[in-house]
């Protein structure tokens, strides 16, 4: 392998990169446009190093790298930052130093590469977050016309169809209004039409895939859980265990010990928030399941999800039962198994030889 480590800040036309020596020693940099930069990357030497931070278009420039024989290394932008020699001169060459200086510790974390496959799935989540938070907006907005001309409607959308359609309601409102009400409510609809539409189409591709299938038999991993769990961590073997992978997902607490002293604070909320969130989602749907069960009829988990609601707060219990499912999933993956719900007894500490 190249001993070269090359920096690359990316962009979406100008390209800058920095050459680096096995010693550290900085020995060119180049500005490329965006045709530049791609036939400069075909004539470097195979396996050398290409380091990008993990932004927008990182995950195609990574894929053409492995084409071109090189080895590319994507760095979250997080750990590019202590790297740069000085926070207040920020300009592309000094990212792109930056960025090879980080790609050369032996000890930093990189980011796996998404295959094309992986974003195509993750396009459908992408758009439906993008959707829901439009559709989020419009029925605001509807609710604040009509509170302009008295009119208040509960917080929830059954209630602002059922408004925006009775007639004793819009007799009340002017014909002019009228009008723009519809108009945004009809946009309101597609709005949510395109929701379904992608959830339909995720759901297909969950159907469709074995992984996902498996995943779904833990209470609380539906569909868009699954899948897109699969569509970000593939088969996870870059996490050596569950623990790291729950910290990436930022359901771990933050640290802040000293002198052999632990203080724990809230958790880092770090890493990949969608998934964070349709974890901590399918943990409330998890907790409602084992609240209605009773106890001699509740798998084990349920029973430490009771055992958690008796002792600590809402919040608290949720992020738990999301942490535990981002392990199980991990396990699930990294190991290639089918969910297991007495796993837990095969567990060293747990299993005890019999007393003679």
């Amino acid at each position: 392998m190249s001993t070269i480590t090359i920096g690359v800040d990316l962009a979406k036309q100008a390209f800058s990169a920095c050459e680096m020596d096995a010693g550290g020693g900085v020995r060119q940099r180049k500005d490329f446009r965006r045709d530049a930069f791609s036939a400069w990357l075909a004539q470097l030497p195979p396996g050398t190093r290409v380091a990008m931070e993990a932004c927008s278009g990182a995950h195609h420039w990574a894929r053409r790298c492995e084409e071109y024989g090189l080895t590319p290394c994507l760095i979250a932008a997080q750990f590019v930052t202590p790297f740069r020699k000085r926070r207040s001169t920020k300009n592309d060459r000094n990212d792109a130093e930056a960025i090879a200086t980080a790609a050369r510790q032996g000890n930093m974390r990189f980011v796996p590469v998404k295959t094309v496959d992986q974003q195509a799935r993750l396009s459908w989540h992408r758009v439906r977050e993008g959707y829901t938070a439009e559709a989020l907006a419009t029925s605001n907005r509807l609710r604040g016309l009509l509170a302009e001309f008295g009119v208040v409607v509960a917080q929830h959308d059954p209630a602002l169809r059922r408004a925006l359609a009775d007639t004793s309601v819009r007799s009340r409102l002017p014909a002019m209004l009228l009008e723009l009400l519809d108009d945004v409510a009809h946009h309101w609809q597609q709005l949510r039409d395109r929701i379904a539409a992608c959830d339909a189409r995720i759901a297909t591709h969950a159907k469709s895939d074995e992984r996902c299938a498996r995943a779904q038999h833990i209470i609380g991993v539906g569909p868009l859980t699954a899948d897109a769990m699969i569509a970000t961590v593939g088969a996870a073997r870059e996490f050596k265990n569950g623990r790291q992978m729950s910290a990436w997902l930022g359901l771990t607490p933050t640290q802040h010990s000293s002198g052999g002293r632990s203080r724990l604070g809230g958790i880092s909320c770090r890493g990949d928030g969608y998934l964070r969130t349709l974890l901590i989602q399918g943990a409330r749907s998890s907790l409602q399941r084992a609240q209605a069960v009773a106890r001699e009829k509740a798998t084990p988990e349920q029973i430490w999800i009771k055992d958690l609601d008796a002792r600590l707060p809402f919040g608290k219990i949720l992020v738990a039962i999301a942490n535990k499912h981002a392990r199980q999933l991990w396990a699930m993956l990294a190991r290639n198994e089918a969910y297991d719900a007495q796993a837990w007894l095969k567990h060293p500490m747990v299993q005890r030889p019999r007393s003679r």
